[in-house]
Protein backbone atom coordinates (compact mmCIF):
# COMPACT_ATOMS: atom_id res chain seq x y z
CA UNK A 1 0.00 0.00 0.00
CA UNK A 2 2.95 2.35 0.57
CA UNK A 3 4.03 1.91 -3.05
CA UNK A 4 0.55 2.95 -4.10
CA UNK A 5 0.79 5.93 -1.76
CA UNK A 6 4.07 7.01 -3.36
CA UNK A 7 2.64 6.93 -6.88
CA UNK A 8 -0.57 8.59 -5.77
CA UNK A 9 1.34 11.49 -4.20
CA UNK A 10 3.63 11.62 -7.23
CA UNK A 11 0.75 11.91 -9.72
CA UNK A 12 -1.24 14.32 -7.57
CA UNK A 13 1.69 16.64 -6.89
CA UNK A 14 2.78 16.53 -10.54
CA UNK A 15 -0.75 17.57 -11.51
CA UNK A 16 -0.71 20.36 -8.92
CA UNK A 17 2.59 21.82 -10.14
CA UNK A 18 1.82 21.41 -13.84
CA UNK A 19 -1.41 23.39 -13.55
CA UNK A 20 -0.11 25.85 -10.94
CA UNK A 21 3.11 26.67 -12.76
CA UNK A 22 1.10 26.69 -15.98
CA UNK A 23 -1.21 29.48 -14.86
CA UNK A 24 1.77 31.57 -13.71
CA UNK A 25 3.51 30.99 -17.06
CA UNK A 26 0.36 31.98 -18.94
CA UNK A 27 0.14 35.28 -17.06
CA UNK A 28 3.78 36.41 -16.90
CA UNK A 29 5.71 34.93 -19.84
CA UNK A 30 5.87 37.04 -23.04
CA UNK A 31 3.55 36.46 -26.00
CA UNK A 32 1.06 34.30 -24.12
CA UNK A 33 -2.62 34.80 -24.78
CA UNK A 34 -3.12 35.24 -21.03
CA UNK A 35 -0.24 37.70 -20.63
CA UNK A 36 -0.85 40.62 -18.29
CA UNK A 37 -0.99 41.31 -14.55
CA UNK A 38 -3.76 39.17 -13.09
CA UNK A 39 -3.10 38.13 -9.49
CA UNK A 40 -6.58 36.73 -8.99
CA UNK A 41 -6.25 34.49 -12.05
CA UNK A 42 -3.08 33.08 -10.50
CA UNK A 43 -4.89 32.62 -7.17
CA UNK A 44 -7.78 30.75 -8.78
CA UNK A 45 -5.44 28.81 -11.05
CA UNK A 46 -3.53 27.47 -8.06
CA UNK A 47 -6.77 26.69 -6.26
CA UNK A 48 -8.04 24.68 -9.22
CA UNK A 49 -4.63 23.00 -9.47
CA UNK A 50 -5.08 21.83 -5.88
CA UNK A 51 -8.62 20.68 -6.70
CA UNK A 52 -7.36 18.56 -9.61
CA UNK A 53 -4.37 17.28 -7.67
CA UNK A 54 -6.50 16.14 -4.73
CA UNK A 55 -8.69 14.03 -6.97
CA UNK A 56 -5.65 12.62 -8.79
CA UNK A 57 -4.11 11.57 -5.45
CA UNK A 58 -7.23 10.25 -3.72
CA UNK A 59 -5.64 6.83 -3.14
CA UNK A 60 -3.15 8.25 -0.60
CA UNK A 61 -5.31 10.85 1.07
CA UNK A 62 -3.96 13.54 -1.29
CA UNK A 63 -1.50 15.36 0.94
CA UNK A 64 0.39 16.86 -2.06
CA UNK A 65 2.43 18.84 0.45
CA UNK A 66 5.06 17.85 3.03
CA UNK A 67 3.55 20.45 5.36
CA UNK A 68 0.25 18.55 5.39
CA UNK A 69 2.08 15.28 6.02
CA UNK A 70 4.05 16.87 8.86
CA UNK A 71 0.89 18.38 10.34
CA UNK A 72 -0.83 14.98 10.39
CA UNK A 73 2.27 13.36 11.88
CA UNK A 74 2.55 15.95 14.67
CA UNK A 75 -1.21 15.73 15.34
CA UNK A 76 -0.86 11.93 15.60
CA UNK A 77 -3.42 11.31 12.90
CA UNK A 78 -3.29 8.54 10.26
CA UNK A 79 -2.09 9.64 6.83
CA UNK A 80 -4.85 7.76 5.07
CA UNK A 81 -7.64 5.40 6.03
CA UNK A 82 -10.45 3.70 4.14
CA UNK A 83 -12.23 0.35 4.08
CA UNK A 84 -9.28 -1.27 2.32
CA UNK A 85 -6.48 -0.24 4.64
CA UNK A 86 -4.69 2.20 6.89
CA UNK A 87 -1.44 4.14 6.55
CA UNK A 88 -0.32 5.15 10.04
CA UNK A 89 1.26 8.55 10.55
CA UNK A 90 4.77 7.28 11.25
CA UNK A 91 8.00 9.02 10.27
CA UNK A 92 8.90 6.17 7.92
CA UNK A 93 5.59 6.53 6.11
CA UNK A 94 6.15 10.29 5.99
CA UNK A 95 9.39 9.74 4.07
CA UNK A 96 7.48 7.81 1.41
CA UNK A 97 5.02 10.68 1.09
CA UNK A 98 7.85 13.23 0.91
CA UNK A 99 9.55 11.24 -1.85
CA UNK A 100 6.38 11.10 -3.95
CA UNK A 101 5.67 14.79 -3.42
CA UNK A 102 9.14 16.05 -4.34
CA UNK A 103 9.50 13.72 -7.33
CA UNK A 104 6.04 14.71 -8.57
CA UNK A 105 6.80 18.40 -8.06
CA UNK A 106 9.95 18.11 -10.15
CA UNK A 107 8.25 16.24 -12.99
CA UNK A 108 5.25 18.60 -12.98
CA UNK A 109 7.60 21.58 -13.33
CA UNK A 110 9.45 19.95 -16.23
CA UNK A 111 6.18 19.22 -18.04
CA UNK A 112 5.03 22.83 -17.50
CA UNK A 113 8.31 23.98 -19.06
CA UNK A 114 7.70 21.70 -22.05
CA UNK A 115 4.22 23.15 -22.50
CA UNK A 116 5.64 26.70 -22.57
CA UNK A 117 9.01 25.92 -24.15
CA UNK A 118 8.80 28.53 -26.95
CA UNK A 119 7.78 31.22 -24.47
CA UNK A 120 10.67 30.41 -22.15
CA UNK A 121 12.91 30.84 -25.19
CA UNK A 122 11.77 34.46 -25.57
CA UNK A 123 13.68 37.36 -24.01
CA UNK A 124 12.34 38.07 -20.53
CA UNK A 125 13.64 39.15 -17.16
CA UNK A 126 15.35 36.18 -15.46
CA UNK A 127 13.22 36.77 -12.38
CA UNK A 128 10.08 36.31 -14.46
CA UNK A 129 11.26 32.93 -15.70
CA UNK A 130 12.15 31.85 -12.17
CA UNK A 131 8.75 32.97 -10.88
CA UNK A 132 7.04 30.31 -13.00
CA UNK A 133 8.87 27.67 -10.97
CA UNK A 134 9.24 29.05 -7.47
CA UNK A 135 8.32 31.88 -5.17
CA UNK A 136 10.17 35.02 -4.19
CA UNK A 137 9.51 37.89 -1.77
CA UNK A 138 8.13 41.26 -2.77
CA UNK A 139 10.30 42.79 -0.02
CA UNK A 140 13.25 40.60 0.94
CA UNK A 141 13.38 40.21 4.71
CA UNK A 142 14.12 36.61 5.57
CA UNK A 143 12.71 36.75 9.08
CA UNK A 144 9.42 38.36 8.06
CA UNK A 145 9.16 36.29 4.88
CA UNK A 146 9.49 33.25 7.14
CA UNK A 147 6.73 34.57 9.40
CA UNK A 148 4.42 35.11 6.42
CA UNK A 149 4.97 31.58 5.10
CA UNK A 150 4.46 30.09 8.57
CA UNK A 151 1.18 31.95 9.10
CA UNK A 152 -0.20 31.12 5.66
CA UNK A 153 0.74 27.45 6.00
CA UNK A 154 -0.75 27.29 9.47
CA UNK A 155 -4.09 28.40 8.01
CA UNK A 156 -3.94 25.71 5.32
CA UNK A 157 -2.79 22.82 7.51
CA UNK A 158 -5.09 23.63 10.41
CA UNK A 159 -8.04 23.67 8.01
CA UNK A 160 -6.98 20.33 6.52
CA UNK A 161 -6.63 18.78 9.97
CA UNK A 162 -10.02 19.89 11.32
CA UNK A 163 -12.27 19.97 8.25
CA UNK A 164 -13.15 16.29 8.50
CA UNK A 165 -14.89 17.00 11.79
CA UNK A 166 -17.16 19.66 10.38
CA UNK A 167 -20.77 18.97 9.30
CA UNK A 168 -20.13 19.98 5.68
CA UNK A 169 -16.99 17.95 4.86
CA UNK A 170 -16.65 19.71 1.50
CA UNK A 171 -13.30 18.10 0.81
CA UNK A 172 -11.39 18.96 -2.40
CA UNK A 173 -13.48 22.02 -3.24
CA UNK A 174 -13.02 23.32 0.28
CA UNK A 175 -9.24 23.06 0.28
CA UNK A 176 -9.13 24.60 -3.20
CA UNK A 177 -11.09 27.62 -1.98
CA UNK A 178 -8.89 27.90 1.12
CA UNK A 179 -5.83 28.05 -1.16
CA UNK A 180 -7.50 30.77 -3.25
CA UNK A 181 -8.28 32.68 -0.06
CA UNK A 182 -4.73 32.35 1.24
CA UNK A 183 -3.36 33.64 -2.05
CA UNK A 184 -5.72 36.58 -2.14
CA UNK A 185 -5.23 37.49 1.53
CA UNK A 186 -1.71 36.43 2.52
CA UNK A 187 0.06 35.77 -0.76
CA UNK A 188 1.39 39.24 -1.56
CA UNK A 189 4.54 39.33 0.60
CA UNK A 190 6.07 36.02 -0.53
CA UNK A 191 3.97 34.50 -3.31
CA UNK A 192 2.58 31.94 -0.82
CA UNK A 193 4.56 28.76 -1.37
CA UNK A 194 2.83 27.11 1.68
CA UNK A 195 4.33 23.84 0.41
CA UNK A 196 8.03 22.88 0.42
CA UNK A 197 7.57 20.48 -2.51
CA UNK A 198 5.77 23.17 -4.52
CA UNK A 199 8.78 25.49 -4.24
CA UNK A 200 11.95 23.42 -3.84
CA UNK A 201 11.32 20.72 -6.45
CA UNK A 202 10.44 23.20 -9.25
CA UNK A 203 13.40 25.37 -8.19
CA UNK A 204 15.68 22.38 -8.77
CA UNK A 205 14.01 21.91 -12.18
CA UNK A 206 14.70 25.57 -13.01
CA UNK A 207 18.34 25.07 -12.02
CA UNK A 208 18.73 21.99 -14.25
CA UNK A 209 16.64 22.87 -17.32
CA UNK A 210 18.27 24.49 -20.38
CA UNK A 211 16.28 27.75 -20.23
CA UNK A 212 17.86 30.61 -22.20
CA UNK A 213 18.67 33.65 -20.04
CA UNK A 214 17.22 32.07 -16.90
CA UNK A 215 19.69 33.58 -14.44
CA UNK A 216 20.01 32.52 -10.82
CA UNK A 217 17.68 30.07 -9.06
CA UNK A 218 17.90 32.30 -5.94
CA UNK A 219 19.22 29.63 -3.59
CA UNK A 220 19.81 32.22 -0.86
CA UNK A 221 16.01 32.47 -0.45
CA UNK A 222 15.17 28.81 -1.11
CA UNK A 223 15.21 27.83 2.57
CA UNK A 224 12.39 30.23 3.50
CA UNK A 225 9.56 28.45 1.58
CA UNK A 226 10.76 25.17 3.09
CA UNK A 227 11.30 26.15 6.74
CA UNK A 228 8.33 28.55 6.97
CA UNK A 229 5.73 25.94 5.94
CA UNK A 230 7.30 23.37 8.28
CA UNK A 231 7.00 25.81 11.20
CA UNK A 232 3.37 26.55 10.33
CA UNK A 233 2.57 22.85 9.95
CA UNK A 234 4.12 21.92 13.29
CA UNK A 235 2.17 24.70 15.00
CA UNK A 236 -1.09 23.53 13.43
CA UNK A 237 -0.39 19.91 14.33
CA UNK A 238 0.44 20.78 17.93
CA UNK A 239 -2.73 22.83 18.31
CA UNK A 240 -4.91 20.04 16.93
CA UNK A 241 -3.16 17.45 19.08
CA UNK A 242 -4.10 19.41 22.18
CA UNK A 243 -7.72 19.23 21.08
CA UNK A 244 -8.15 22.97 20.58
CA UNK A 245 -10.89 23.68 18.03
CA UNK A 246 -11.38 20.00 17.24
Amino acid sequence: MLVDAFWSEFIGTATLILLGAGVVANVILPKNKGFGPNWLLINFGWGLAVFAGVYAAHASGAHLNPAVTIGLWVADKPFFENDLGLIDGTFGHALVYFAGQFAGGFVGAVVAWLAYKKHFDQDADPGVKLAVFSTGPAIRSYTWNLVTEAIATFVLVYWVLVNGGTPTQIGPLGVALVVVGIGASLGGPTGYAINPARDLAPRVAHFLLPIPGKGSSDWSYAWVPVVGPIVGAVAAGCLVRTGVGV
